[in-house]
């Protein structure tokens, strides 16, 4: 006995001791979190969530019920767990159509500085589901337009605090941060540190949440959410397989490396071994085996395009879609939002629906002419009304404009040229085929701010080739700069447009001056037409250096020119010179130099502009008559200046512009909601 004894205690003492130890507090009072070592894998950071899940109740609380449009509402809360002895509960609101059992479900994750949204789960119990629309950031809920928001018992982290903004800590648990507070599970850097492991955390257990609802098939559960959202959903569908189908919109595009040197583009930040393996969507995406749709925009600033197209592509064409908006940022055309709709059609509810396969995308560098050619197979199993061709030559992807190559049918494929004007800029391109919508997805109940749209669009991947690909291949330098900006004639094509429901706010920008091909000459004035049927102002923005993409380190700044315009039914021209810009910052009381530093133009009716030395508010009246211009052209100056290249900001800036994005992206939901 003794030699036994003695020889156990050896063994113990030679195995090797815990990288760090856990905080005991928590490892009584939240049952998978009591490990002796902190995670390194997501295999350790939700090692025991089944048996967790299994054992804690969720203390389901019906806060409020009623009745509208033959839904049945409710405004409830369950407990996520309990932490440091108190109990974290998260309210939600929960619909299903009155009567309804055995229907698919669907958990939705707000984004940043939002809250849990009543309309998107009453439009999905009008479209047959039960749908749970959690308030992990404790803002306050909103009961509907007209409404007076909720004001019975809220979100509730206890001795955490997951809210978004945060409502206690001032240390940023969602950006990296995994050192430990007053208000972390863990009192040493560890990844459950992290408020996405929290937040994910509760979207878990809301999935338990609708499986424990007699409305719910539990077999059929899907998940949406948008913006820090994406980032959820596309984490939940990776660690979750009791999710069957995710829509993740403008989130989870996931970390590029700074090794990644075959991206030409991409936004690269430190991640730390810990962030990378258990918090970055790059542990989650190879866990993903649910048919899942990206929904995001070619200029997203929270899900950047090009980290999407490297992380996502070993993800199988037979699981993934793509929907990709051009021009946008951290919104959708009526006919890419849509898409979310019919992918849950299909794999929730298993209708006739089938989403085409995504388009086969061929970038052909070696060609005769040095001309680059994209050649584009769509899926003909439903009839193609239009294939648009999109790519760019700017490696800066939040400010990039993406050029239309005008695609021509051959046969079952579309081609088009698209010409560089030399081999030192990258080449990204992708392509948006469009389809028909099926009669009865046309009509019916939508979601605020959205139209459901007669057609919809499945994107193709992404690709890039970088200036030494070009190079190797023969690309030659072909194209030329225009002073012919954009004639009109096909419209807002190559903007996009905000407000267009409310005369006196629509706003159509466009990025294609930032384009070396149409950016201005130096001293060269600005003119184009307008068609204004009624008495009316047109208040022009140039925005410059967005992201730092013209001169890094240097902030964005706005300068506007404000236009009267008199009614008439003919065309009447508007002509802008350098001087004749405002800077919306008071402080700066100059005119830029030039118009290299152009990101962004911009045209509505209101808008800012400065004024004896204050800043004044602008509000136009409801536009008469078409909205349109032409012949947006340069006349005049000279191309003297080489064009310039961004780099990254750094992380601080980098930081402000994120949140002056969440910002306006708030401003604009609410816009979108009247």
């Amino acid at each position: 006995m003794k030699h036994t004894l003695a020889y156990l205690i050896a063994l113990l003492l030679a195995l090797p001791a815990p990288l760090h130890a856990a905080d005991p507090s928590t490892a009584t009072t939240f049952g998978f979190v009591g490990s002796p070592n902190i995670p390194r894998s997501l295999q350790e950071l939700w090692s025991g969530f089944e048996e967790f899940d299994r054992t804690t109740p969720l203390e389901i609380e019906i806060l409020k019920e009623w009745e509208q449009d033959g839904v049945v509402c409710r405004v409830v809360r369950y407990q996520v767990g309990v932490f440091k002895g108190t109990p974290a509960r998260v309210a939600a609101f929960y619909a299903f159509p009155k009567g309804g059992t055995k229907l698919p479900a669907l958990v939705e994750m707000h984004g940043g500085g939002q809250s849990a949204s009543l309309n998107s789960v009453v439009t999905y119990a009008q479209r047959g589901y039960v749908g749970i629309s959690i308030n992990w950031g404790g803002n306050k809920m909103s009961l509907g337009f007209g409404q007076e928001a909720w004001s019975g018992p809220q979100t509730d982290w206890g001795k955490l605090d997951a809210t978004h903004p945060p409502q206690h800590n001032k240390a940023n648990h969602f950006a990296g941060a995994l050192t430990p507070d007053e208000y972390t599970l863990d009192s040493v850097d560890s990844p459950r540190n992290s408020n996405w492991f929290l937040v994910l955390m509760a979207a878990r257990r809301a999935v338990t949440f609708l499986q424990q609802q007699p409305e719910v098939d539990a077999t059929r559960i899907g998940a949406h959410g948008h913006s820090m959202g994406g980032k959820l959903t596309v984490n939940l569908a990776g660690i979750d397989k009791r999710i069957k189908a995710a829509v993740p919109s403008c989130g989870g595009s996931g970390d590029l490396l700074e090794s990644e040197d075959l991206v030409p583009g991409g936004s690269r930040t430190k991640r730390t071994e810990k962030e990378l393996a258990c918090i970055s969507d790059n542990a989650y995406l190879p866990l993903v085996n649910c048919p899942i749709l990206w929904l995001s925009p070619t200029n997203d600033f929270h899900a950047h395009i090009d980290n999407m197209a490297w992380n996502w592509r070993n993800l199988p064409d037979d699981r993934v879609r793509f929907s990709i908006s051009p021009h946008l940022n951290h919104h959708h055309t009526n006919e890419h939002a849509v898409t979310e709709y019919l992918w849950f059609e299909e794999h929730l509810k298993g209708a006739a629906f089938k989403m085409p396969q995504t388009p086969e995308l061929k970038l052909e560098l070696k060609t005769t002419d040095g001309v680059p050619r994209i050649i584009v197979t769509p899926d003909s199993s439903q009839t193609v009304q239009r294939v648009d061709v999109y790519y760019s030559v700017d490696s800066h992807a939040l400010t990039r404009f993406w050029r239309d190559g005008k695609a021509v049918k051959s046969g079952k494929q579309w081609q088009a040229e698209c010409p560089v004007m030399n081999t030192e800029q990258p080449l990204f391109t992708y392509a948006d085929v469009v389809y028909e919508t099926p009669a009865k997805y046309r009509t019916g109940p939508r979601k605020a701010g959205q139209e459901l749209s007669g057609t919809f669009a499945v994107s193709s991947r992404v690709l890039s080739a970088g200036p030494a690909q070009l190079r190797s291949s023969g690309v030659k330098g072909t194209d030329k700069p225009d002073r012919l900006i954009d004639d009109g004639a096909r419209g807002w094509h190559d903007w996009y447009l905000l407000n267009w429901g409310h005369p006196p706010l629509w706003k159509a920008t466009t990025r294609k001056l930032k384009d070396p091909k149409w950016r201005g000459p130096d001293g060269a004035t600005l003119h184009f037409e307008v068609n204004c049927q009624s008495d009316n102002q047109l208040v022009l923005t140039f925005n410059c250096n967005a992201w730092g993409a013209m001169i890094p380190g240097r902030p964005a700044v706005d300068y506007t020119v404000v236009r009267n315009l008199s009614g008439a039914q003919a065309w009447q021209t508007v002509s802008v010179k350098l001087s004749d810009l405002v800077c919306t910052d008071p402080q700066v009381t100059s005119s830029p130099d030039n118009w290299q530093t152009v990101t962004e133009f911009s045209l509505s009716p209101s808008g800012t502009t400065v004024i004896d030395g204050r800043k004044v508010q602008v509000s136009g009246k409801a536009w008469q008559g078409q909205r349109e211009i032409r012949n947006l052209r340069w006349e005049g100056g000279e191309y003297s200046r080489p064009a310039t290249a961004g780099a990254p900001l750094n992380p601080e800036d980098f930081q402000k512009n994120f949140n002056e994005a969440i910002k306006k992206s708030l401003e604009q939901e609410k816009l979108d909601r009247k």
